[in-house]
């Protein structure tokens, strides 16, 4: 691991920080790398041109998704009840049917606008049912989903069976529900987005079915027009297997061989998952105290997580003072946190020294991370239990290389935390180009006006300085710092990631503290 060592000793404090956060259920929404696998770039590039230059590839959407296919949807949706079908029809006969599949379908940015096909993408993409550990996939292009997608017919059978034949036992509101696919769908509100008409809300429920059947049957002849099946399913597999389905086992691996030493983890955005698999991993659980929230984030499943060791920290968390930091905010102001984005405990070492130990996830831009940072500072002034101890505090910031009104910038950020008696592993003037995050939206997604071309990810992408270590500069002196996106223990600054080896859309920080 580079020349980093752990050496806390009994005045030092050895800290680790990792949003463990990834790619969500669709493997190829994002540039990764594949070392050894030109063929992904390749089809990637191929999709990129394919959309930004389709000449004669540009076929009318009944060449791909057919008036039979149609037909055969229709009778589906006539026998789930969806009403108005004679309307909806006349959306396929006067506009759908004819549009060019990639200037005037996928391209088409009022389809976004009004959310057809990416409301019931939410939906539908991928479901946890009751009783399973694996969820249910649609078959697409753009999820998990491993069945044989290699001719149209293929696809269009498992999609409808899909769809309107397979009922479902999830867990709803109202508890246990069993329900087909298509019933899960909801209206597209007018109120909520305006580009839709009044006509087409009315009739919203098919006119989402349709455009998504057309939009998975565009995804599955483009994959199978530029790459072939015998390359990009098998390739599709092993991002699943490796970022998807192993993604849990690879991260607590790395925590496991590489930073077994530290005295502090803190970790963002862990599932409930997650945290129950780390306390059964038994180098983890017999190194670590794993203190996760009284109050876990059940719905996003994204929840901030501190991990003592049990060697530094022998009693483990005194106390949660979460409910404090979140009641400091001020007054009348909405800062944009959600359940399990803040974790707070208190903890006394082996010497006796007492710490506030926080865990924190920031919003995507960041405007969140200073008043967090401001209300932990307040807490700990404020309440006479907590004078005299010591913060530790590990943050994805979110924070931006330029910031703007919308968005925090890390040299401002800076200033704030040195102003309130802090540093950082990065010194007390963070550089703006101490990047800890490299990722970019591919073609392989809803959301084209997201996508970037290959030779555009390094200028567009999301490289940004996001990641920090915080404690007070009085008692504190960075002796080590490292970063790592390899799991190595090293840092490769021009790799977007997630790799097949490293499961994170962010790099990990690790630095050596002596006490002053």
């Amino acid at each position: 691991m580079s020349n980093f060592a752990f050496r806390s000793g009994a005045r030092g404090l050895s800290v680790a920080t990792w949003n463990v956060a990834a790619i969500n259920n669709n493997p190829f929404e994002y540039w990764i790398t594949m070392k050894g696998h030109p063929a992904y770039n390749k089809m990637m590039v191929d999709v990129e041109n394919f959309i930004e230059n389709p000449g004669s590839e540009d076929v009318a959407v009944n060449e791909v998704f057919t008036d039979a296919m149609y037909d055969s949807l229709e009778q589906y949706m006539g026998s789930a009840g969806f009403k108005d079908l004679p309307k909806v029809r006349k959306f396929w006969e006067d506009d759908f049917k004819s549009r060019p599949i990639i200037t005037g379908f996928m391209k088409d940015k009022s389809l976004g606008s009004k959310r057809l096909t990416s409301m019931p993408d939410r939906y539908t993409n991928t479901i946890n049912v009751v009783g399973s550990s694996d969820p249910v996939c649609r078959p697409t292009v753009i999820n998990m989903y491993e069945g044989d997608l290699s001719t149209l017919d293929l696809w269009w059978k498992q999609w409808s069976t899909y769809m309107f034949e397979t009922p479902l036992t999830i867990t709803g509101k109202n508890g246990q529900e069993t329900m087909k696919v298509c019933e899960m769908l909801a209206p597209i509100k007018s109120s909520k987005y305006p580009a839709i008409t009044p006509e087409e809300e009315a009739i919203s429920i098919p006119l989402q079915v349709v455009a998504h059947a057309i939009f998975d049957s565009i995804l599955v002849h483009m994959l199978n027009t530029v790459s072939g099946p015998s390359v990009w399913q098998p390739m599709k597999r092993e991002i699943v297997q490796a970022l998807n389905k192993q993604k849990v086992p690879k991260t607590l691996g790395i925590l496991a061989e590489q930073y077994i030493e530290s005295d502090v983890i803190c970790l963002q955005e862990a599932s409930a998952a997650m945290i129950e698999e780390a306390r059964s991993v038994p180098i983890l659980s017999s190194k670590f105290h794993i203190v996760a929230s009284a109050h876990l984030d059940a719905k996003r499943d994204q929840n901030s997580v501190v991990f003592l060791s049990k060697a530094k920290f022998p009693k483990g968390a005194e106390s949660e003072i979460t409910d404090l930091v979140e009641k400091a905010f001020p007054e009348g102001v909405k800062v944009p946190v959600a359940q399990g984005d803040i974790m707070a405990i208190t903890a006394v070492d082996s010497a006796g020294r007492s710490f506030v130990v926080a865990s924190f996830h920031g919003d995507t831009n960041g405007l969140a991370t200073i008043p967090v940072l401001r209300a932990i500072h307040k807490v700990m002034k404020e309440t006479p239990a907590l004078q005299g101890h010591k913060l530790v505090f590990g943050l994805d910031a979110n924070t931006y290389e330029t910031g703007t009104k919308d968005k925090q910038g890390v040299v401002e950020f800076g200033e704030e935390f040195v102003s309130l008696g802090y540093s950082s592993n990065w010194g007390d003037k963070p550089s703006p180009t101490e990047y800890t995050t490299y990722n970019a939206r591919t073609y392989l997604q809803p959301q084209l006006n997201k996508a970037l071309k290959n030779e555009e990810k390094r200028a567009k992408g999301d490289v940004n300085p996001k990641d920090f270590v915080l404690f007070e500069a009085a008692s504190w002196e960075v002796i080590d710092n490292l970063k790592d996106n390899t799991g190595k223990g090293s840092y490769l600054e021009d790799t977007p990631f997630p790799t097949l080896e490293w499961p994170s859309d962010h790099g990990l920080l690790c630095c050596h503290l002596g006490a002053k």
